[in-house]
């Protein structure tokens, strides 16, 4: 069986916010497009990524304003990142391991893409199905 590569599964074009979006903008982006992760700019730089965990731990906390707060205030400055021809079992490893929920994928310094929990699970599906069909192929032509 060939090597799979994160790029197989990524989300292609994730959704992107600037630093200064506030909060409520971050969910409203979230809610349109059906996702938990933004990937976060400064510009054209990559500056981070927030979750929706993120989003909602920024508006429980005491000193934090709701209202006022901005996606720069709750993202993570530190995002795991990979390169689209990083081998997908790496990528799950590393994410299980430091637990990571998505990986910005990047090339020549531009996101091209994120991998989630979600497409992971996306991922193993379509690993586990490929097995089965080549268990079956196999007990047929024997």
């Amino acid at each position: 069986m060939r090597e799979r590569v994160v790029e197989e599964f990524m989300t292609a074009n994730p959704v992107c916010v600037a630093l200064n979006t506030p909060v409520h903008g971050a969910h409203a982006a979230m809610r349109g497009a059906n996702v938990r992760h933004l990937v976060v700019m400064d510009g054209e730089r990559l500056a981070g990524i927030v979750s929706q965990r993120d989003l909602y731990l920024i508006e429980t906390l005491t000193d934090a304003d709701p209202a006022s707060a901005i996606v720069e205030e709750a993202m993570s400055a530190e995002p795991y990142i990979v390169s689209p021809v990083t081998s997908l079992a790496e990528v799950a490893r590393t994410m299980w391991r430091e637990r990571h929920s998505s990986a910005i994928v990047v090339r020549n310094e531009e996101v091209v893409g994120i991998f989630t929990a979600v497409d992971a699970l996306h991922a193993l599906a379509d690993l586990l199905a490929d097995e089965v069909d080549e268990v079956v192929d196999q007990t047929l032509n024997d």
